[in-house]
């Protein structure tokens, strides 16, 4: 496992590069969800490649950027399912994006996530990575080198709420949970990256991010395998829940298509039993 992660930063490290002198133009294909590419999306997608095809323990990879499985090792026994650029489009106009990574041992569903990683590329760059014994610690990029920051743990309520979605496609409920939160005073906090909206939650103690059920995407937008359920493995062990639309935790997702999307809230503690009691949710 210490290998997949030095392996993360020597990508973070590279894709950084890349951001900072890439094209940011569209390629001339498509990923697996039909949306155009831009050369960024592609360049992080092969650089990531590249970079764990000598890695003898993983097994496999899975892109956000391509349909099926690429086998890498025989002797391998980690199948690696990631996002290359988590919010790209923003790159043009200079906000924070990132990287997501789940290490998965076996069948390609919640249960057997093993650890995650992501990063954020933004005036610095940070790396938080995860596994089931332990808290989520954040590493920052000192001089040449990651350093280790802090452990990242959650209040149990927090301050912030970060709402994804066309809010004309949200149902009533939702639209009424949200409204409440902000008259309790909270403060929205939403770029449009998954990466750096949860990050930051993550690190100013707590609050919420929810990419809901809509009328115009009614499993949601985002995808199970490659961000919703990593970051819930981070939200979990930061002492906080993550859950879908029906308040099934997010790490029991077993998803039946690599690309398979997820309506997905992630929040301290105070804020998930809040929506639970919104959306009527059974314990």
């Amino acid at each position: 496992m210490k290998e997949i992660f030095e392996t993360i930063k020597e990508v973070a490290f590279e894709i950084d590069s890349a951001i900072k002198r890439a094209d940011l133009g569209y390629s001339d294909s498509e990923n697996s969800s039909g949306e155009e590419q831009l050369k960024l999306d592609v360049q992080s997608d092969i650089i990531i490649e590249k970079r764990f095809a000598s890695v003898k323990s993983v097994k496999a990879l899975v892109s956000e950027e391509k349909e099926g499985v690429l086998e890498l090792s025989s002797i391998g026994k980690y199948t690696i399912c990631y996002d290359p650029l988590d919010g790209s489009s923003l790159v043009d106009v200079n906000l924070s994006v990132g990287s997501i990574f789940g290490i998965y041992e076996g069948e390609l569903n919640g249960e057997n996530l093993i650890a995650s990683a992501y990063v954020v590329y933004g005036p610095r760059i940070e790396l938080v990575i995860v596994d089931r014994a332990s808290k989520p610690k954040l590493y920052r990029v000192v001089g040449s080198e990651f350093k280790y920051i802090s452990d990242i743990k959650m209040d149990e309520k927090g301050k912030l709420n970060a709402s994804g979605g066309t809010q004309q496609n949200w149902c009533d409920y939702h639209k009424t949970f949200i409204d409440d939160l902000f008259q309790e005073g909270y403060r929205l906090r939403y770029s449009g990256g998954m990466v750096p909206d949860l990050h930051q939650i993550m690190l100013k103690g707590g609050g919420l991010f929810s990419y809901p059920a809509t009328s115009d995407r009614p499993n949601g937008k985002l995808r199970q395998l490659f961000e919703v359920i990593p970051f819930a493995l981070m939200y979990e062990q930061a002492g906080g829940q993550a859950v879908n639309h029906k308040g099934v935790r997010l790490l029991k997702l077993i998803p039946s298509h690599p690309h398979d999307t997820s309506p997905c809230f992630f929040g301290s503690n105070y804020e998930i039993e809040a929506l639970r009691k919104a959306y009527g949710m059974r314990e």
